[in-house]
């Protein structure tokens, strides 16, 4: 059966990597819909059509945010040991959040650092989303105390806060205007937490 209506005139993934732009740039509270059809280059049927409505694409774009910016992610949780995890991590972290050409610092920072009451769901939707990076460093740094690399009294779940933590203050620095380089002298630091 032949699909109906017109075939989508613009490219999908190319939208919303606008929209992590706007989002990033101003947050979910500061972009209206005027501005995500402006950057988008298409009109508001065209948004809810692909999209759903402004909560529905701020989700879209977290996730492709997480998957193409965040990718960093899960290649530290590949590292071999615990001090190789929260290496990869924290440096990848201060290239992605300084990377020249795009916003400074973090979308799912920035996204929700500020919202009314009516934003309610965005700011939880952030906070489990990072509460999810963080269980999935947890369960890697079980695993290293399995393996032996890491002492069998560590607490992960602490040691996974603490590299979360870290991170997120790196990126409200870097959207403040501190250099890559002033960064990484604190990622050096953080470093010294493990063996």
């Amino acid at each position: 059966m032949a699909a109906r209506g017109r075939p989508r005139g613009f490219d999908t993934d190319e939208a919303l990597d606008r929209a992590v732009e706007v989002f990033w740039r101003q947050g979910y509270e500061g972009t209206t819909l005027d501005d995500l059809t402006t950057a988008m280059g298409i009109n508001r049927p065209s948004l809810y059509a692909a999209f759903g409505n402004k909560e529905a694409t701020f989700r879209r774009a977290v996730e492709r945010y997480a998957e193409i910016d965040m990718a960093y992610v899960g290649e530290a949780l590949e590292q071999p040991t615990a001090r190789a995890v929260a290496e990869h991590y924290l440096r990848s972290n201060v290239a992605a959040i300084t990377m020249p050409g795009r916003p400074p610092g973090c979308l799912s920072i920035q996204g929700g650092l500020s919202g009314s009451p009516e934003d309610e769901r965005i700011v939880r939707f952030l906070a489990d989303s990072r509460d999810a990076g963080e269980r999935r460093l947890a369960e890697r740094f079980r695993r290293a105390i399995a393996e032996g690399d890491l002492d069998a009294d560590e607490r992960p779940d602490e040691l996974a806060k603490y590299l979360s933590t870290v991170s997120t203050g790196l990126a409200v620095q870097a959207s403040a205007g501190a250099s890559r380089a002033s960064l990484m002298r604190v990622v050096e630091r953080a470093l010294l937490a493990f063996p």
